[in-house]
């Protein structure tokens, strides 16, 4: 074990993906010496040359900082983990059809640790985990290492925005260790203390985000935390079905109830459902309550009301349009958030099904995730067009569908998108668009729950 921010320990970071890659330059950053390896060979070839796959802000300035400066270098599994005192597992978990959470992966990298550990050696489960992965992660090591080795698992879940990656690692709201012994307790507290002593606490023992749990507590801190939040978005789009059948403005509802200090105004915008890791995460923590016996009715209803976000933003589009076949529809957005290029479970892919079942023609723009849009789509042909910008997608288009709230959709010069359009038709699936401006320049507007 070599390196690292006092000389004498090597981290190594298992999965470079979304999450494992911003793991590995935030740790970096910190001052430790970080291995990292990924199980697809393109993936490590294309980090060791400097290109990351994926955009995350920071995170091409931080990979070419650090693999210049040697804090960071790509290496193959066995020899991260023979040179690592610390071993974060950050590899991908991704959901079965009944919802379950695959953990083949984590499983593979567990074997790979156990074989080739050298000295003591702390596996962190960084990845969103089931309650109970980590109990799983040490029987599998104790059936493999046959007690040769000395080693603790610990869990360190992350909670990292994509688009803020790096900003919410280096500057997080909470630290939560997961640990079964006081030796991972330690070594986890002196791995993250460069991270308080930056921000100005002194010590993590000191800071009041650290809290220090066993690994199944830290497991469902996780799962919960993002069960809650899929949870207040769903409630806000039921609020927004309400208020369009009221007649009241789901906006100024959402920020009334905001005022509340119990409830808060984060995390509460009406709009066209959520996707990324959400849907998988809440998929998982359902079975998981299922599993204990718990009634999981709650995030039941949750994804369901979710999942239904698509089809009644293209019920909104077929009334206005007296239906939809033969209709041009240009889709503003196809990210699940603004600022990144992931469509992992975006609402744009049931979106486009339903509009193209439904007979329309979909001229498609996104700044960013276009490439991973392509890669998952199940209908082409005539009925799609990849558009150049936000002005070619809705160039003799009967309606604009905005679904994600990308900034340069508000800057189009309103006169001129209504010259290019042949219906001035305009459903603001997030409430982002100046209405007003729009208003004015001759458009019909439907947004959510107004």
């Amino acid at each position: 074990m070599t390196g690292g921010a006092d000389g004498d320990l090597t981290l190594g970071v298992l999965g470079l993906g979304r999450v494992g890659l911003p793991v590995a330059l935030g740790l970096a950053e910190l001052g430790w010496t970080v291995a990292g390896a990924d199980a697809d060979p393109a993936t490590a070839a294309s980090l060791a040359a400097g290109e990351p796959l994926h955009h995350e802000p920071g995170v091409p300035e931080l990979l070419l900082r650090h693999l210049d400066s040697g804090r960071f270098r790509v290496t193959a599994s066995a020899d991260a983990v023979r040179d690592s005192g610390a071993v974060f597992v950050c590899v991908p978990t991704p959901r079965r059809e009944d919802g379950s959470t695959d953990l083949g992966q984590v499983e593979d990298v567990s074997r790979v640790i156990a074989d080739h550990m050298d000295g003591y050696t702390l596996i962190v489960e960084k990845s969103t985990n089931p309650v109970g992965s980590a109990a799983r992660i040490r029987e599998a090591l104790a059936a493999r290492a046959n007690g040769a080795r000395e080693w603790d698992v610990a869990v360190n879940p992350e909670f990292l925005r994509e688009g803020q990656a790096i900003e919410n690692f280096l500057a997080p709201d909470r630290v939560v260790l997961g640990v079964e012994s006081d030796r991972a307790r330690d070594l986890l507290l002196r791995i993250y203390a460069p991270l308080f002593e930056r921000n100005g606490s002194g010590s993590a023992t000191a800071d009041g985000r650290v809290l220090v749990t066993d690994s199944a507590t830290a497991e469902t801190i996780k799962h919960a935390a993002n069960a809650f939040l899929a949870t207040r978005l769903s409630f806000v789009n039921m609020l927004a079905d309400f208020c369009e059948s009221a007649g009241v403005d789901v906006d100024a509802v959402a920020r009334g109830l905001g005022m509340d200090p119990r409830i808060g105004p984060e995390f509460f915008g009406a709009g066209a459902g959520f996707g990324g890791c959400f849907p998988k995460d809440l998929a998982s923590f359902t079975h998981t309550l299922a599993d204990h016996g718990v009634d999981p009715s709650l995030l039941e209803a949750v994804a369901r009301i979710n999942d239904e976000r698509p089809d009644r933003l293209a019920r909104t589009l077929a009334r206005e349009l007296g239906g939809l076949a033969g209709r041009t529809v240009a889709v503003w957005g196809l990210a699940f958030k603004p600022g990144v290029d992931d469509v992992r479970d975006a609402p744009s892919l049931r979106m486009v099904d339903c509009l193209i079942e439904h007979g329309a023609r979909v001229r498609l723009h996104d700044p960013m995730a276009m490439d991973e849009f392509r890669k998952c789509r199940r209908a082409a042909g005539d009925a799609v067009h990849w558009a150049a910008s936000a002005l070619d997608a809705a160039r003799g288009a009967d309606a604009v569908l905005l679904l994600t709230e990308w900034p340069e959709y508000r800057e189009v010069d309103a006169l001129r998108l209504r010259e290019s359009m042949a219906t001035p038709l305009i459903v603001d699936g997030r409430n982002f668009l100046d209405r007003e401006a729009l208003v004015r320049a001759g458009f019909t507007c439907r947004g959510v729950g107004r």
